[in-house]
Parts: C-alpha cells; structure tokens; sequence
C-alpha cells in the first residue's frame, strides 16, 4: 500500500466486542462499516462487497487490487478499502481511500523481480472529499447515531 501525504484519507474505527456492529463473525463488522462509509460518502453510486474475497495475481503484492467484505466500490473500482485487527475485546478497523492514485509511483517501488505491470493492476477509484465537506466528521456522526 502507498500511502503518499495529503493523497490518501485514513480513517481508524475501534469496536469494542458486544457493541452495535460487532460480530464473532470477522466479515460482518466490515460490512457493518462499509455501509456507514458508502452512506458518509453520500454516493447513490457506491456499493459494498458482501461476498468472499476477491483475489487477482497481485492483490498479495498490492492490497487494493484484491477486494474484502465490506469495502466500497465505485462500479467495477474499490474505491475505500478495509482491514481488520482482531483481539477478544474487539477490533479496530482501518479504512483508507484516495484522493489521488497514480499505480506507477507504488510499481516503481516494487522490487524489479517481483513487478506488476501497471495494466496488470486492477483500475483504483478515487475520492476528492473537499466538494462534499468532512467525510471523516459525517462518518463519526452517522457511527455514533
């Protein structure tokens, strides 16, 4: 993951174990969480990954070209990606989505030997949040609502 100042928006969410979203089934809170995103997002466009997770040759390599439950797309593009860290007093979910993506800046720092070409990598969406105000803001309303 490249993650390049003032590119990417990255936003933590802690869940506690019992509260609202939270499941012993590890899809569920990210699906819980991708719905809250789409819905701060504001985009009729945007749909969540409900399903098993979607691996390319080089989602191992490059995580925002393999797809997980819960992350928003934007058609055929992810558009806000989700991880999971897990313990048995909950999980804090992280989310990023970018502003800007430019797939030759992250290939270039790959290792020659183990080097997608940028046509190999799937297509990133991207989200300018300065049109439509605070999504982070609008995301810990909609969260605590």
């Amino acid at each position: 993951m490249l993650l390049v100042p003032g590119d990417v928006t990255w936003v933590d969410v802690v869940l506690p174990a019992g509260s609202p979203g939270w499941s012993d089934d590890v899809h569920r809170p990210m699906v819980w969480l991708g719905r809250h995103l789409a819905a701060a997002l504001g985009g009729d466009s945007l749909h969540v990954h409900d399903g098993p997770m979607v691996v390319t040759d080089w989602s191992r390599t490059v995580c925002f070209d393999g797809v997980g439950s819960g992350e928003v797309m934007l058609g055929d593009r992810k558009l806000v990606g989700i991880s999971q860290r897990r313990t048995r007093l909950g999980a804090r979910l992280q989310c990023c989505w970018y502003r800007r993506y430019d797939p030759r800046e992250l290939v270039a720092l790959l290792d020659a030997a183990h080097r997608p070409l940028v046509e190999e990598l799937l297509p990133v969406a991207t989200w300018d949040d300065e049109p439509t105000g605070d999504v982070p803001a609008r995301l810990a309303r909609l969260l605590a609502a």
